[in-house]
Order: structure tokens, then sequence, then C-alpha cells
């Protein structure tokens, strides 16, 4: 008899991590890097995860369900600090990095456009690796951090686009989809993105009327072949975009500010011609608003009435939806 080969198990596992996870420092990130499950999955792969209590509260997710998954819920601080490898959705804050040991690797988002030079001396003199989640690669050079957290602030800006126009909350009463006899609401949607296609295909199936402006063609006809027919497209070409806007139950803003020359600005006169009762909501409001009135917005005034029309500015949506957020990024940042 001949022996047949037989495959033999042989893992190759890297080096035990020792993972902190703190709490988070800003009081409207309500997003966790790391569920109870990816815990457990950090946790089976041989390393050790400390949670901060408390942490997983923002995202619903308890200091005993972390546990249960095999990770080592800790009152200390300082104790969390002395992982090799540190996790938060919100950037360190100054004090945070005094207490960052030599050598750590952080892993968060960095947000590098509202980042000054001082703020990364800073790691440097600690010699600390920073991570910015949102701009992780994966094989096919794709930024699932940040698609992930583009599709869901999409879908959540129609969402709440929605309860704005409700008699609810003192808007207009309109219902966002239409009704038999009724003609629809009509949704102006800047930006062909991953965010915008996303935001188009909430209203479509929501029976609103959607009409998306962007500078690329190909992004408008892939958009297009993606959502079907029913979708209006157009480059972004200012009578027509004025003309849209003037009959526009709801705008949202997809578009990103990542220089000057991709930053777009909707006029006040344009916001001016849009009618009473109408909402605009600006997705990437922290990076340069995309509505000239959004210079009205301050920290404590953030949804305000301008010229008639209420503005959305609030920062981070998919902190509005924290467990939905948390479980798409612990799948992206657990192996």
């Amino acid at each position: 008899m001949i022996p047949k080969e037989e495959t033999l198990d042989r893992e190759k596992k890297g080096k035990p991590i020792i993972i902190g996870m703190l709490r988070e420092s800003d009081p409207q990130e309500t997003r966790v890097p790391l569920t109870p499950q990816g815990v457990g999955m950090l946790v089976q792969g041989g390393h050790r995860v400390l949670i901060e209590r408390g942490a997983g509260d923002g995202g619903r997710f308890s200091d005993h369900d972390y546990s249960e998954s095999g990770g080592e819920v800790v009152d200390s601080r300082a104790e969390v600090f002395e992982a090799s490898m540190l996790m938060k959705v919100s950037p360190l804050i100054r004090a945070e990095i005094q207490l960052l040991g030599p050598g750590r690797t952080i892993v968060t988002g960095l947000h590098l456009a509202t980042r000054d030079d001082q703020y990364f001396q800073e790691l440097i003199r600690r010699k600390a690796t920073a991570i910015a989640f949102e701009l992780i690669q994966d094989e096919v050079q794709e930024m699932p951090v940040l698609r992930a957290m583009c599709e869901i602030a999409g879908t959540v800006s129609v969402n709440i686009g929605s309860s704005l126009l409700s008699s609810e909350n003192q808007g207009k009463g309109i219902l966002l989809g239409g009704v038999t006899g009724i003609t629809p609401s009509e949704v102006v949607i800047l930006g062909a993105g991953t965010a915008g296609e996303n935001a188009a295909r909430t209203a479509l199936g929501m029976g609103a009327v959607v009409k998306v402006f962007d500078r690329s063609i190909p992004q408008l006809r892939a958009l297009k072949h993606h959502l079907g027919r029913e979708l209006f497209t157009s480059v972004i070409h200012p009578p027509v975009l004025k003309k849209a806007l003037e009959t526009a139950d709801l705008v949202i803003s997809t578009l990103q500010r990542l220089d000057q020359d991709s930053f777009f600005l909707i006029p006040e006169d344009m916001i001016m011609s849009m009618k009473p009762g109408s909402v605009i909501i600006d997705i990437h409001v922290d990076q340069g608003s995309s509505f000239e009135s959004g210079i009205y917005a301050t920290p404590e005034k953030l949804i305000f009435e301008k010229h008639g029309v209420l503005h959305y500015m609030v920062p981070n949506l998919p902190a509005r939806v924290a467990r939905t957020a948390s479980i798409a990024l612990s799948n992206v940042l657990v192996p």
C-alpha cells in the first residue's frame, strides 16, 4: 500500500499583542472600534484585549459583553495605556498623547485635515506609530472603513432629512416619499460617490424624486447604471443646479473637501431661492461646509434656520447609529 499525502494544518501565528480599547473622550463620538465579537476573535487568536470600563457604552455594548468574549475590563485608564496597541475611534486628544509610552501603536480615526503639525510632532517625540483607519486600503486598493462610514452616512442623512420635514419636528409636515394622488417630495444630492449613491438609493426607495449632481460624468453614469432610469443626473452647472434647488424639499451634500479645487460652495443666493421649510444636510461639514450659509453654524448651534431653510450641520452622522457603525468598523479592523 502506498501512503497518501496528507496536508498538515500549520497555521502561522504572529506574536501575541496586548491591545487596549480606550473609552471615548469626545461626548459626540458613540462608535467603538471593537465589538465584543471582534474582541472574541482577537482573544481566540492569542491576543490580550484590555477594555477601559464603559468603553462600549456608546454602541450599547456592556462591560459584561466584553468580559464574556474574553476581554479584560479594567478600571484604570493608565493600565490600558500600557498596552502595545491602543484603539479608539476619535483622535487622541493632547492629554491622552501625554500618557503614551514610547513605541506605542495607535489605531484611530486621525482626520488628517483637522490636525496641525504640532499634533504629529508630539506623536513623533513619543516614537508612536499612528494608523489612520479611515485611510487603510484593502487588497483591491479601496478604503473599507471610509467606504462603510460613507454608506452609513448617506443612508442616515435621508432618514434625518425625512424626520426634519415631519410635523413632529416642526417641519413642513410632508412625507418624503409619494402617496397616490400626491406629488412626491424632491431630493437633491450633491456628489455621486459612495455616500451619494446610498443617499440616492434610500430616497428612491422611499418614493422621492431624486436628482444627483457631480463633476464626474463617469461617476454619474455608474450611478445611473446602479440605480436605474428613475434617477435624474447632471454635471454641476450653476443654472441647472439653482433651478433644482428652487423646487427641492431636501438637499444633501456628500462632497468632501480634499483641497480647494475639489471644494464646492453653494452660494447664499441659491439658498435664498429655496422653498421655505426645506432642509439642507452637509455630511462632511467638519471638513468645510458645501453651503455658504454653513458659516453661521457654531458648536452650540449646529441645527439652525437661515433664509427660511433649516440647516443640519451636525458632523459624524455614522455616530447617530452607533451600533451599526461600530459593527461595520470592527468587521474591517479585526482580520
